[in-house]
C-alpha cells in the first residue's frame, strides 16, 4: 500500500528499492513526559583501531584546541563547526556548550562570517535568535543583500549554512537565494579545492543534508588545505573507522536474523531487502551504545515492509480481515486460524513487539507492549482504508490522503518503538496523537517519493500518489513546485520544533533521529539523470563498505 520507495539498484546487490513514507500533525504540549532516564549513546567502542592511535590521547590532544583562543574568538567557532561537521563534537559537549555560551559576543559582528556562525552554532544549542535582527545590518534598504557581500566566498557560505535553519523567516529565503547566485558564479573561477567544495556545499546544503555522509566530504576538504589540524582529523578518521567496523557487525546480525526468519522464503512476492532497511536506523539513531536498538529497529523496519507487501501485492481482501482482526486481539492463538504465511509473519511481528516492550521495562522500568499493540493495530486499519479506497474506486481528498498517509509510511510506528527503547513515557490520553517531531518527517518523505523521482521501483502494488490527487484538482498546476514548497514548510515546523529549548522534552537522541530521518530522504530520493543514485552510492561505500 504505501511504504515509499528509496533505494536504487547502483551498489551490487545491496542497492535495490524499499521504503517508509509520509506525514502531517499538529502539537499537543501535554505529549511527551520527560524520561527519568535517557541513554547517551555516545560511549566510544572498544574496537582495535589500526596504525597505533590512541583514542583517549586523540580526545586529550582536541580538548586542548579547544582551550587554546578566547572562546568567543572566530577561530574558537571554526574549531567547534569543524568538530560538528566531523559529527565529532558530542566528545566535547561541555567545552562547546561553553563556546557557543560566549557566540553572543559575536553575534552582531560587522562580519559575515562572524554574524552568520555564531548565529548558526547558538540557533542549533536552542537559544532564540532573531535572523532579521542579525543579518538587516547586511541588506540595503530594500530588504535585499548588499552585493558588496558577494565577494566574501567565506560569508556567503556561512550564509548559506544558516539559511536552511529556517524557521519561516523572509529573511532567510532571500539569503538561501543571495548565497545560492554568488556562490554558484564564484565556484567558476576559484581554485579547484574551494571549487568542489563550494559545489558540494550547495549540492548537499548544510543541515538539510546528511551529517555523517558529509562529514567524509569535509575531512577531505580539510587535508587538502595548507594549514591543517592533525589532532582533529585523526580523531575524525579514527571514529569513521570505529563506526564503519559496528555497522558492519550490525548488518552481519541483522542478516542472520532475517535468513532465520524464512519470510522472505516463505512470501516470495514480499520484498527481501533487509540490509536496505538497515541503512535507516543505521543513519537515523546515532551512537555507539545503541547498537542493540539499531538492530531491533531493523527487525520492526523489516516487517511493516512485508506487511505492506501482503496488504498491497499478497492477500485476498477476505484474508486482509482476518489479518486486521487478529492484529486487535494481539493472541497467539489466533494466528493459526490465518492463512500460513500470515501466521508466520503475525508470529515473528508479536514475538519481536513483544521482545522490545520486555527490553524497555528491564531498562526504564515501564512495558510499553499495550502502546505498541495499539500502534500496530493503527498501522493495519490504514492499511485498510487504503484497501477501501482502491476497491470502491474512492478518490480521497489530498488532505485525508496524506493524514493516513502518516500512519501508513510505518514512521509514527518506528519513532513509537524507539520512543520507549530511549526511555520515554508516554500518557495514554496522548496514544493517538502523532507529533510534528515524528509527522513532519514522515510527510518530507511521503511527498519527495510521491513527486514520482523513483522510477525503478520494481514493486507492482498499487499505491496513491499526493501528485496525481493535486493535479486532478489543479490540473493546469504545477505540481512539483506546490510540494517542494510543502516540503519547505514540513522542515521550517521541524526546526521550530528541534531547536527551541522551551518546547520540547525530548532526549536530544530523539531529536536528533528525528533530523537524521528527514536528511536520510535527499540521500534516498536523490536521483539523477541516469535514474541512478549516487549519493547513496557514495554514501554506502563510505559507512558500510
Amino acid at each position: 500500500m504505501a511504504a515509499a520507495r528509496f533505494f536504487s539498484s547502483s551498489v551490487g546487490q545491496l542497492l535495490h528499492s524499499a521504503s517508509l513514507v509520509a506525514g502531517n500533525g499538529g502539537r499537543n504540549r501535554g505529549f511527551f513526559r520527560p524520561s527519568s532516564v535517557i541513554c547517551p549513546g555516545r560511549e566510544p567502542a572498544s574496537y582495535d583501531l589500526s596504525h597505533d592511535f590512541d583514542f583517549q590521547e586523540g580526545l586529550t590532544s582536541v580538548q586542548a584546541l579547544l582551550r587554546q583562543h578566547p572562546k568567543s574568538s572566530r577561530g574558537m567557532m571554526t574549531t567547534v563547526d569543524h568538530l560538528k561537521r566531523l559529527c565529532i563534537d558530542h566528545y566535547f559537549q561541555y567545552e562547546i556548550d561553553n563556546v557557543v555560551d560566549s557566540c553572543v559576543n559575536l553575534l552582531h559582528s560587522d562580519d559575515l562570517l562572524d554574524a552568520t556562525l555564531s548565529m548558526r552554532l547558538m540557533r542549533e544549542a536552542g537559544y532564540c535568535v532573531s535572523a532579521d535582527e542579525i543579518l538587516q545590518k547586511f541588506t540595503n534598504g530594500n530588504g535585499d543583500f548588499n552585493l558588496a557581500n558577494s565577494k566574501d566566498i567565506r560569508g556567503l557560505l556561512s550564509l548559506q549554512d544558516m539559511s536552511h535553519l529556517n524557521m519561516g523567516e523572509a529573511l532567510l529565503y532571500k539569503a538561501k537565494d543571495f548565497s545560492s547566485r554568488h556562490l554558484s558564479v564564484a565556484a567558476k573561477y576559484l581554485e579547484p579545492n574551494h571549487a568542489s567544495y563550494v559545489k558540494q556545499s550547495l549540492d548537499h546544503p548544510y543541515h538539510v543534508s546528511l551529517m555523517q555522509y558529509k562529514a567524509r566530504h569535509h575531512l577531505s576538504y580539510l587535508q587538502s588545505l595548507p594549514t591543517r589540524n592533525i589532532a582533529v582529523e585523526k580523531l575524525a578518521l579514527a571514529e569513521f573507522e570505529i563506526n564503519r567496523l559496528q555497522h558492519q557487525r550490525e548488518m552481519q546480525e541483522v542478516k542472520r536474523w532475517w535468513m532465520k526468519l524464512g519470510l522472505a522464503q516463505e512470501i516470495p512476492a514480499a520484498r527481501d531487502q533487509v540490509l536496505k532497511w538497515y541503512m535507516w536506523p543505521m543513519t537515523v539513531l546515532e551512537g555507539f551504545s545503541f547498537s542493540r536498538y539499531r538492530i531491533e529497529i531493523t527487525k520492526i523496519i523489516s516487517l511493516i515492509y512485508i506487511v505492506d507487501d501482503i496488504f498491497d501485492i499478497v492477500a485476498t481482501q477476505e484474508e486482509l480481515a482476518l489479518f486486521n482482526e487478529a492484529i486487535k486481539r494481539w493472541d497467539l492463538v489466533v494466528a493459526d486460524s490465518l492463512p500460513s504465511y500470515m501466521t508466520s509473519c503475525y508470529k515473528a511481528l508479536y514475538t519481536i513487539t513483544n521482545d522490545i516492550a520486555d527490553m524497555s521495562r528491564r531498562e526504564h522500568g515501564s512495558n510499553p507492549i499495550n502502546h505498541l499493540k495499539k500502534g500496530w493495530a493503527t498501522l493495519f486499519d490504514g492499511f485498510m482504508i487504503e484497501g477501501k479506497w482502491l476497491s470502491g474506486n474512492q478518490v480521497p481528498t489530498r488532505e485525508d490522503y496524506l493524514t493516513n498517509g502518516v500512519v501508513t509510511s510505518g514512521a509514527p510506528l518506528v519513532f513509537l518503538h524507539l520512543f520507549f527503547m530511549l526511555g520515554h513515557d508516554l500518557t495514554e490520553a496522548d496514544s493517538n496523537y502523532i507529533p510534528p517531531v515524528i509527522s513532519c518527517p514522515a510527510k518530507i518523505m511521503r511527498l519527495r517519493d510521491d513527486m514520482g523521482s523513483a522510477m525503478d521501483e520494481a514493486q507492482e502494488g498499487l499505491d496513491g500518489s499526493y501528485k496525481e490527487l493535486y493535479l486532478r484538482e489543479n490540473p493546469h498546476g504545477d505540481a512539483d513546485e506546490h510540494m517542494l514548497e510543502m516540503i519547505q514548510g514540513e522542515w521550517e515546523k521541524l526546526n521550530r520544533e528541534c531547536f527551541s529549548r522551551t518546547k520540547s522534552s525530548l532526549s536530544p537522541s530523539f531529536v536528533g533521529a528525528s533530523l537524521n530521518f528527514a536528511r536520510m530522504v535527499d540521500v534516498m530520493y536523490g536521483y539523477n539523470n541516469e535514474q541512478r543514485l549516487p549519493a547513496l552510492e557514495d554514501y554506502t561505500r563510505m559507512l558500510l563498505l
